[in-house]
């Protein structure tokens, strides 16, 4: 059977990627450029100067990519894009070079919602198989996808207003750790110890999660200990945050493992990469008989041979879009 390579572009918020990945297995060269240094200034992404940045980057990217895998266009047997949800300008600039590059080389041109590509990330280490749930945890979405079978998505629970990614930076902000904060609030959380009372969000029988009413009470602790001159332990706080977060998402997790009489979990997203959900995750996992597993971090945070992979699986059921395609900044995914 004739290999196929598909090329991935993706460009939904502040990274510029593009990757070659064969066979929906096989990552054969990735290129990411990151604009992290750039809006850490701002304390987090702003799109105009996001999509700036990706219109100057874009096919410095592209190049690299083709060069690093020694591969032409003429190599290459379809090209996968996201195409949403993520910042519309952002999303526009990966878009329009995606449609450029299937109209001159004549390529099939394959749109990948952006969540599908996190799913499909985990194909790049371990062949999936169904059915089974996914949880996605980013700085965009908290979602709970079941899976009876390949690209066939049914989203059971989501987010209702902050994603964990989301107050994670906002409750960084507050205690002044900086930006991004998940990976500071990560580490600092296995240094202190469980000393704040804070609420369980949303602890009911839906899989739905809402952490503004966390973020909230985040704020409303460290503004009260201020105007009484006490000074926040910090770890602690953050130890605190983090235990509350990673249980109601466990506990969630496993009720629709349970409700779906399902025994496979992934873990998807730029938050798959925090520590203390993927050990709290790993031995309710392993306590319940359950196969859990994630990818390596460089495939959690947004990058183009998750969607390269998604795209793999979109081509073999000849899923091509024509050069109509629009982005979506928001869009179900289905």
């Amino acid at each position: 059977m004739k290999d196929v390579y598909i090329l991935g572009i993706e460009s939904s918020c502040d990274e510029t990627s593009a990757s070659i990945v064969r066979n929906g297995t096989d990552e054969i060269a990735t290129v990411v450029l990151s604009q992290i240094d750039i809006h850490t200034n701002f304390g987090g992404v702003v799109p105009e100067i996001a999509s700036r940045h990706h219109l100057k980057n874009i096919t410095m990217v592209l190049e690299e990519c083709l060069n690093k895998a020694n591969m032409t266009m003429k190599d290459i047997d379809a090209i996968a894009v996201t195409y949403g949800p993520g910042l519309i300008g952002s999303l526009l600039v990966g878009l329009e070079a995606a449609k450029t590059l299937a109209f001159v080389h004549n390529k099939p041109l394959i749109p990948v919602h952006h969540i599908a590509g996190h799913i499909y990330a985990n194909n790049l280490i371990k062949t999936m198989e169904y059915p089974l749930i996914a949880l996605v945890v980013s700085g965009g979405h908290t979602d709970l996808v079941y899976m009876e079978d390949e690209f066939k998505f049914q989203h059971i629970g989501g987010t209702l207003d902050d994603a964990v990614g989301e107050c994670y930076d906002k409750v960084a902000r507050v205690i002044g750790v900086g930006y991004p904060g998940g990976p500071v609030i990560d580490q600092m959380a296995t240094l202190g110890k469980h000393t704040y009372n804070l609420p369980l969000p949303l602890d009911d029988n839906s899989y739905n999660f809402s952490f503004s009413g966390l973020k909230s009470a985040v704020i409303n602790l460290v503004h009260n200990e201020e105007q009484r001159g006490n000074i926040i332990d910090k770890e602690d706080l953050a130890t605190s945050f983090q235990e509350v977060v990673v249980d109601i998402i466990t506990k969630k997790t496993l009720k629709a493992l349970k409700e779906f009489k399902i025994s496979r979990l992934i873990l998807a997203g730029g938050v798959a990469a925090n520590k203390g959900l993927r050990e709290k995750l790993s031995t309710v996992c392993v306590e319940n008989n359950i196969d859990c597993s994630y990818p390596p971090i460089k495939y959690c945070t947004d990058n183009a041979a998750m969607i390269a992979t998604a795209g793999y699986f979109l081509y073999k059921q000849g899923k091509f879009s024509n050069l109509e395609l629009n982005a979506k900044s928001s869009v179900e995914l289905k």
